[in-house]
């Protein structure tokens, strides 16, 4: 009895939401349909009413039960088990700043981060070149980066797993090679000055000045304007004045060119002779000579090779360099240089060490100098020198 009660209850409700509905829908074809949906309802229920007893609670009823297709079905977890999901599988992190060969950030570079069996993720690099990608799964990836005016770079094999923060260095995008050609064919000056501006920004260890080291094998010649600032910017270097002091420091304990005498004096002219020499073994080894014959004055990295492929090469450019146009040629630029530079040295030394032999040996001193600077170029700066492109790796 109390079981039909129920249901009759139901029943009365369910038709009193009908009637609600048929006054809505008050057409002929919904009064049809809805006429005889009340004595179904209610039989409907004396079917099921026997299954449910009175010590148990009735399964709340679905929207589907009532034929309402349309009823949205949530799907959403809630939130102590999204909670719940998220720390129990913690995920992982790439981020970098795109750069020029310059240094200077990039704006608005594609970016897209690859790996197996998932859809490419893409980003465009901020105000300040940076991109991050974030909820990365345990796995390995891929870097790749273009942008309008700018050639490609990519990175493979990038490993990351749970909770790793992983901050890429060297994100540096080159310039396309069609921009490049429009340079070259367009302005010689712009494309000069960009060698220099990359030149000075390189230093060993960050501090001793490389900048006459090109590790862009076909990088362009430089223009007689931009040789010559080249040199005198290494001659105002703080480094080469310190180094200067340094010479005259032992000259000075070992009392050579005693003609200059010890103390504060001595030490001073010691001082101004070392700086001579190195002005003028610069200027004209690295400016005039080079503009004169049309040579480049920069060291070519090689890199490849080797070991007695790479130091001979490295010993041999003390003698031979490349030409504005490219060739390799006698290096008559650091060679006269070097005995020009000698020769000017009998101008300040003192009289009784002047003479022939004061050329001679400067000039051949500083010729070897070269090519054992020329060897720890090769060997040993490439990796410790800063603002170094990536893909400026030597030779081919």
């Amino acid at each position: 009895m109390f079981r039909f009660s129920v249901f009759r209850c139901f029943s009365a409700g369910a038709t009193s939401a009908l009637n609600l509905l048929h006054n809505r829908f008050a057409t002929p074809q919904y009064t049809a349909s809805f006429r005889f949906l009340p004595a179904i309802l209610l039989a409907a229920g004396l079917l099921v009413s026997p299954g449910t007893s009175l010590g148990q609670h009735p399964t709340p009823p679905s929207s589907a039960s009532f034929g309402l297709p349309d009823a949205p079905v949530s799907q959403l977890p809630t939130e102590a088990s999204a909670q719940a999901s998220t720390e129990g599988n913690p995920t992982a992190s790439i981020t970098g700043t795109v750069q020029d060969v310059n240094g200077d950030v990039v704006q608005g570079a594609h970016v897209v981060l690859s790996t197996r069996n998932a859809p490419d993720r893409t980003m465009i690099s901020g105000d300040n070149g940076e991109f991050s990608f974030a909820n990365l799964p345990t796995g390995t990836y891929a870097i790749a980066v273009t942008g309008p005016g700018w050639g490609s770079f990519l990175l493979p094999n990038i490993h990351v797993t749970i909770g790793e923060s992983r901050s890429l260095d060297h994100v540096v995008l080159p310039v396309s090679n069609a921009v490049t050609e429009v340079r070259v064919g367009g302005s010689a000056v712009e494309l000069s000055q960009e060698q220099v501006q990359i030149a000075v920004q390189q230093r060993a260890l960050g501090v001793f000045p490389n900048f006459y080291s090109s590790f862009d094998w076909h990088a362009p010649p430089m223009l007689t304007k931009q040789k010559y600032a080249l040199a005198f910017r290494s001659m105002i270097d703080p480094v080469t004045f310190a180094g200067s002091g340094m010479i005259a420091g032992v000259e000075q304990a070992e009392d050579t060119f005693p003609g200059y005498g010890q103390g504060t004096l001595g030490y001073a002219r010691r001082y101004g002779a070392a700086y001579a020499n190195s002005f003028s073994g610069r200027m004209l080894g690295g400016a005039v000579y080079p503009s004169l014959f049309h040579q480049d004055p920069r060291y070519f990295y090689r890199g490849s090779g080797s070991f007695f492929t790479r130091a001979l090469y490295a010993i041999s450019t003390a003698f031979i360099t490349k030409g504005d146009n490219g060739r390799w040629q006698p290096n008559y630029s650091h060679v006269l240089g070097n005995f020009s530079a000698g020769a000017l040295s009998n101008l300040y030394y003192p009289a009784s060490s002047r003479g022939l032999s004061l050329t001679l040996i400067n000039g051949a001193l500083e010729t070897a100098g070269d090519a054992g600077t020329d060897f720890v170029r090769e060997f040993f700066l490439r990796g410790v020198t800063s603002h170094v492109p990536s893909y400026n790796n030597g030779k081919p």
